[in-house]
């Protein structure tokens, strides 16, 4: 039996839970506020301090529930307890099963957005939820963007560029036609098919449901870490991205920065 210690983001929240409940090993585990991707130089900080917070000799691993995610884990490091991460350009790949799944997915249709559990959940925590009040104070086209996010760049930067900021955040629909809901049976009775339905209703996407695949995440969890799905950081050594179909590598880590 292995001792394990998670650290991930809460997107994954549901999935990680879910897996950790029948693993033969003892997990602890610590969820991270979703988005940190969206600031990767912040969040990659809070996962260094989360990682630098685990006391020495208590675990045989550290499991770092993330993507690349626009570099976040790029100079992540252990002092010694080794880091396991799983080898993926984002988080649709934990939810598909393999990086090599979601290039296929990819390839066949380019222009998906994918949801799943944690992004409605992550979504409706950060005031998302379609009935509330705030919608009215939002340009008609912010479909993207919450309502809680832009009264504080109202508040920040004035109703006008608020409003600008909207505008440029919601370009991003443009270049998806399909919105896929990936699933598993034990989301089923969540009422997920309902709510990404209505999202592809009002974004005019064609809306398809996706089976998940937490194969991925159930090695990562029993300890089973193929060096072509999985990236060891032992200490002394740090994240770097390769920029190939490995996605992640190994480098000497200076503690001095230089």
């Amino acid at each position: 039996m292995l001792h394990l210690k998670v650290i991930a983001c809460e997107i994954a929240f549901r999935e990680i839970c879910h897996l950790a409940a029948g693993s033969a090993n003892l997990i602890d585990l610590e969820f991270l506020t979703q988005g940190h991707h969206d600031h990767p130089e912040q969040g990659r900080t809070e996962v260094q301090q989360k990682i630098e917070a685990v006391p020495p000799g208590k675990y045989d691993a550290i499991l770092l529930g993330y993507g690349l995610c626009s570099n976040i884990l790029a100079g992540l490091h252990t002092a010694h307890t080794p880091l396991v991460i799983p080898r993926a350009h984002d988080c649709i790949t934990l939810f598909l099963g393999s990086k090599e799944r979601y290039q296929k997915l990819f390839n066949t249709r380019p222009g998906t957005y994918y949801y799943t559990s944690g992004w409605l959940e992550c979504r409706r925590r950060r005031g998302g939820k379609a009935t509330d009040s705030l919608g009215a104070f939002l340009p008609a086209n912010a479909i993207g963007v919450l309502p809680s996010t832009y009264l504080q760049w109202v508040e920040k930067y004035g109703e006008e560029k608020a409003r600008y900021l909207v505008e440029v955040m919601d370009r991003w629909t443009e270049h998806y036609t399909h919105g896929a809901l990936i699933d598993y049976d034990f989301t089923k009775g969540l009422g997920l098919t309902e709510q990404v339905q209505r999202i592809c209703s009002d974004r005019g996407w064609k809306f398809e449901q996706i089976e998940g695949d937490l194969s991925l995440l159930q090695r990562w969890l029993a300890g089973d870490w193929p060096e072509d799905q999985f990236l060891i950081v032992p200490p002394s050594q740090q994240v770097v991205p390769t920029y190939d179909e490995k996605i992640v590598g190994l480098s000497p880590h200076d503690p001095n920065g230089e």
